[in-house]
C-alpha cells in the first residue's frame, strides 16, 4: 500500500479520481433519500422478513421457500440486498425500512462505479480513465436513478462488475494470482448469484476469459511482439516436449483455480439463498430455468404502440439502450476500438470489456427473452460499457500530440455529459426516465415509450394529496379520504402515518369511474399511447396535480369534482336505466372524454335501441383515443348490427392489430365473413380464436353452423362433440 501511494502521489488524475469517488460516496446515499418506493419493493420487503425467519428458526419456518407471492416465484430470487436491508433494519430497529433499503442500494450503486473505474485503470494504467469512467457512469441517469431504489438490478450490476474486475486481476496475475484476488472473485460470484441466479454467468465469464488468456499465451494475435536484446538473437526456444508439458501444467493449474474459486462462490450463494440451501442442485437448476423463460407477459408502450413483453421486436433492448444512455458513453465506447483497443497487448482486456456488455444484450436478442420495463433486466451489462467509454476518451487524450488538444480531449467527456448532467439537476429524483437526443429527449419519447414504469413518482403524488387535504380539508369529514391507485404500496407507504385520515384502494386506470374515491394517483404507464398524445383528452379535466419531468407528466393526481360517472354506473348495475342515463349524460357534460361514462352510456343506448346515439358516441371515443380496444369493439359491433359490414371488418382488424391476444376483433371478423358467405375466411378467424382461447364455445357453434350449411354434417357434429367435452 505504501509503495502504491508513493508511485501515484504525484499523479493529479489519481487525486482527482479519489476526490470524485469521495464526493460520490456522499452523493449516492444523499440523493437516494428523495426516492419513492419502486414497483417491486413491497414484495421483496415481505420476502426478506420470511428469509430472516427462515434463518432465525434454522429452517423450520419455510414460508421463504414456499410457492407464494404475486408471481409465485419470489423464492427463486436470492435477493441478497433485500435480505441484508431487512437484517440491518431489524438490528437498528429502523422504522423507515425504505430509508435503509435505499441507503444500502445507493452504496451498491457506488460500488458499481468504483469497480468500473478500477477496471478502466487496470486496463489502461491511467487514472484519467478511472476518473472518466466514474463520471460517465454516475451521470448516466438510468443507472443513477435505479441506484436509489432498485435492489434487484443495481446490486446485481455492481457484483457482476466486481466479478469482471477480479477476473481481469486474476488473469493479469496468473499463474500466481494473490489469495485476496481469488477470494474476492469467489465473493463476487457468491453475492451476484445470491442476488439473482444469473450471477452464475460470472462462472461462465471466468471460464471463457481464462481460456482466452490461455490462448493469448499461444497465439500471436493477442501477444505483444517480443524484442530481442541488442546483439542477441532472442530467447532460447524450449524443446517441443518440454513446452507441451509446461502448457499442460499451466492449463491444469488454470482449471484447478477455476474449479476451486467457482465452487467457493457457489457455496456462498447457496448459504445466503434459502431456496438453494434446501436443495443446492435441483432448486438452483429450477430457478435458472424459470428465470431464463419468464412466464409473465406485460403490455408495454414501445414505439407508440402497446405490445406484450413476450412479443416485443428483437431490437427492443438494444434500441432502448441506444435511446436512453448518454451519447457520451456511446461515443466513447465506439472510440476505444479505433483509438487503441485493438492494439497488440490490449486485445485480451478489450475482448473482456466488450464481451461483458455486448454478450448479455446479444443473448436477450438471440433467445427472444421476455423483458420489460426498459432495459433494467440488462442493467448489469452497462458498467462495462461505461468502462469502454472511459477507455475511449483516455485513448483519445493519450494519442493527442499537442497540449491544447490533450486538454480538449480531457474535457470532452464532461462537455458531452452536459445534457445528462442538466437533466439530473432539473429532474431529480426521476433520473431513470431519461431519454437522449436520439429519442428527441423526454418530450419526444412521451407517448412512444414507457416513462415511470417503476412508480417512483407515487411518493410525490401521495405527499401532495396529504398536503392538499391538510390545506383544504377532507371532502367528507364523516369518513376517511379515499385514495385510488393501481399500485397501492407506493402510494400507501408515504401515507403510513396517516391511516386515520386516508384509506388507499386499488383502481385500474380504465375503470376509475366505476369506484368511489376522492383522489386518484396514476403513473403514466400502461396507458394508451394515443390517449397520452391527445392534448384534448389527456390529462383529464379533473387533474389537480402533475409530477413532471422536463414539463412532461409522468404521474397525475385526479381530484373528484363530479361523481356522476360513479352514480351512473351504480344505477346501471341496479337496473335503473333512466337514473343511469341522467347521471352518465351529466358526467359527459362535465368531461366529454370520460371513457368510463362513454362505455356505460354506449351500452345503455345499445340496449334501449338508441343505436344512432350509441354509434355517434363510439365514433367520438375512437376519434380521441383510437388505441382503446373497448371503444373499437363498440364501434365494430354497432357497424355490424347496422349492416355496415365493410366498416365492421375494418374496425375488427384494427382491434386484432392493436392486440393479437384480444379475440373480440377476430370474432366480429368471423361473423362478418360468415354473413358475407365467405366460409374459408370465417373459419380462419375462428381457428385463430380457438388457438388463443380454446374454451370459447360460440366459436365452436359458428364453426359447426358453417360446416352444416355447407352440407358437411359429420364435421359439424365432431365440432359440437368437441365443444361439449369442454368443462
Amino acid at each position: 500500500m505504501k509503495q502504491f501511494y508513493l508511485t501515484h502521489k504525484r499523479n493529479a488524475w489519481f487525486w482527482a479520481f479519489l476526490g470524485l469517488m469521495a464526493v460520490l460516496l456522499f452523493a449516492f446515499p444523499l440523493m437516494s433519500r428523495d426516492a419513492g418506493m419502486s414497483g417491486d419493493e413491497a414484495f421483496n420487503i415481505e420476502q426478506a422478513k420470511h428469509v430472516l425467519r427462515f434463518y432465525q428458526t434454522l429452517g423450520k419456518d419455510t414460508v421463504a421457500i414456499s410457492q407464494y407471492g404475486r408471481d409465485g416465484n419470489i423464492r427463486e430470487y436470492g435477493q441478497m440486498p433485500d435480505n441484508l436491508s431487512a437484517l440491518v433494519a431489524a438490528a437498528f430497529r429502523a422504522e423507515d425500512i425504505l430509508a435503509v433499503r435505499h441507503l444500502l442500494n445507493a452504496l451498491f450503486g457506488w460500488l458499481g462505479v468504483l469497480f468500473a473505474a478500477l477496471l478502466a485503470y487496470r486496463v489502461s494504467g491511467r487514472w484519467f480513465a478511472a476518473a472518466a469512467t466514474a463520471l460517465l457512469l454516475f451521470f448516466s441517469p438510468r443507472y443513477l436513478g435505479h441506484s436509489f431504489n432498485n435492489l434487484k438490478d443495481i446490486p446485481f450490476a455492481a457484483m457482476m462488475m466486481m466479478g469482471v474486475y477480479y477476473i481481469v486481476r486474476f488473469v493479469q496475475a496468473f499463474p500466481k494470482p494473490p489469495l485476496r484476488v481469488c477470494a474476492m472473485l469467489a465473493v463476487s460470484i457468491g453475492l451476484a448469484t445470491g442476488t439473482r441466479v444469473g450471477g452464475f454467468l460470472l462462472i461462465a465469464y471466468f471460464g471463457l476469459f481464462g481460456l482466452a488468456w490461455f490462448a493469448s499465451r499461444h497465439f500471436s494475435f493477442f501477444r505483444e511482439k517480443e524484442k530481442a536484446a541488442p546483439g542477441k538473437s532472442g530467447k532460447k526456444t524450449q524443446s517441443r516436449p518440454h513446452a507441451q508439458r509446461q502448457t499442460g501444467r499451466l492449463l491444469v493449474r488454470l482449471l484447478a483455480y477455476g474449479a476451486a474459486i467457482s465452487a467457493a462462490g457457489y457455496a456462498l450463494a447457496v448459504l445466503i439463498w434459502p431456496y438453494a440451501l434446501v436443495s443446492p442442485l435441483k432448486n438452483v437448476l429450477t430457478a435458472f430455468q424459470n428465470m431464463s423463460h419468464f412466464q409473465i407477459s406485460i403490455r408495454q408502450n414501445f414505439e407508440g404502440a402497446m405490445q406484450w413483453s413476450s412479443a416485443l421486436p428483437w431490437y427492443y433492448t438494444p434500441k432502448f439502450i441506444l435511446i436512453s444512455v448518454p451519447v457520451a458513453v456511446a461515443v466513447g465506447a465506439v472510440a476505444y476500438l479505433f483509438a487503441g483497443g485493438l492494439k497488440r497487448g490490449k486485445r485480451l482486456t478489450t475482448f473482456i470489456v466488450y464481451f461483458s456488455f455486448i454478450f448479455p444484450v446479444f443473448w436477450i436478442v438471440y433467445s427472444n427473452a421476455n423483458v420489460y420495463g426498459g432495459w433494467r433486466h440488462s442493467l448489469f451489462a452497462y458498467p462495462p460499457m461505461a468502462v469502454a467509454a472511459g477507455l475511449g476518451f483516455c485513448a483519445l487524450m493519450t494519442n493527442a500530440r499537442h497540449k491544447l488538444l490533450k486538454a480538449a480531449c480531457a474535457a470532452l467527456p464532461l462537455l458531452m455529459l452536459i445534457p445528462s448532467i442538466a437533466f439530473t439537476l432539473r429532474n431529480h429524483p426521476y433520473e431513470y426516465v431519461y431519454f437522449n437526443g436520439f429519442a428527441g429527449g423526454i418530450k419526444g419519447a412521451f407517448g412512444r415509450y414507457e416513462m415511470d414504469y417503476y412508480y417512483h413518482s407515487s411518493r410525490e403524488a401521495a405527499e401532495w394529496v396529504r398536503a392538499d387535504v391538510a390545506k383544504n380539508g377532507a371532502p367528507d369529514s364523516a369518513r376517511k379520504v379515499r385514495v385510488a391507485t393501481w399500485h397501492i404500496p407506493s402510494v400507501s407507504y408515504p401515507l403510513r402515518h396517516d391511516t386515520a385520515t386516508f384509506s388507499v384502494g386499488f383502481c385500474r386506470w380504465n375503470e376509475r369511474g366505476y369506484s368511489d374515491w376522492d383522489y386518484a394517483v396514476f403513473t403514466v404507464t400502461g396507458m394508451s399511447p394515443e390517449l397520452l398524445k391527445s392534448r384534448r383528452a389527456f390529462p383529464p379535466k379533473n387533474t389537480a396535480y402533475r409530477v413532471t419531468v422536463d414539463g412532461v407528466p409522468i404521474c397525475i393526481v385526479l381530484k373528484r369534482e363530479d361523481r356522476s360517472d360513479y352514480y351512473g354506473h351504480l344505477a346501471m348495475q341496479q337496473g335503473k336505466t333512466d337514473e343511469a342515463l341522467a347521471h352518465l349524460r351529466k358526467a359527459l357534460a362535465y368531461d366529454e372524454h370520460n371513457e368510463q361514462a362513454l362505455d356505460d352510456l354506449i351500452n345503455l343506448y345499445s340496449r334501449t335501441g338508441m343505436t344512432d346515439a350509441a354509434l355517434e358516441l363510439a365514433q367520438q371515443w375512437v376519434k380521441f383515443n383510437p388505441g382503446n380496444a373497448t371503444a373499437l369493439n363498440h364501434l365494430a359491433t354497432l357497424y355490424f348490427d347496422r349492416g355496415d359490414l365493410s366498416s365492421a371488418l375494418l374496425t375488427a382488424n384494427a382491434i386484432t392489430k392493436l392486440n393479437p391476444g384480444d379475440i373480440s376483433g377476430l370474432w366480429i371478423a368471423a361473423n362478418v365473413y360468415a354473413r358475407e358467405n365467405n366460409p374459408n375466411a370465417a373459419l380462419r378467424n375462428l381457428n385463430r380464436i380457438l388457438q388463443v382461447r380454446g374454451n370459447f364455445k360460440p366459436a365452436y357453434q359458428l364453426m359447426a353452423q358453417i360446416y352444416s350449411n355447407a352440407g358437411n354434417h359429420q364435421q359439424a357434429q365432431r365440432i359440437i362433440d368437441a365443444m361439449n367435452s369442454i368443462r
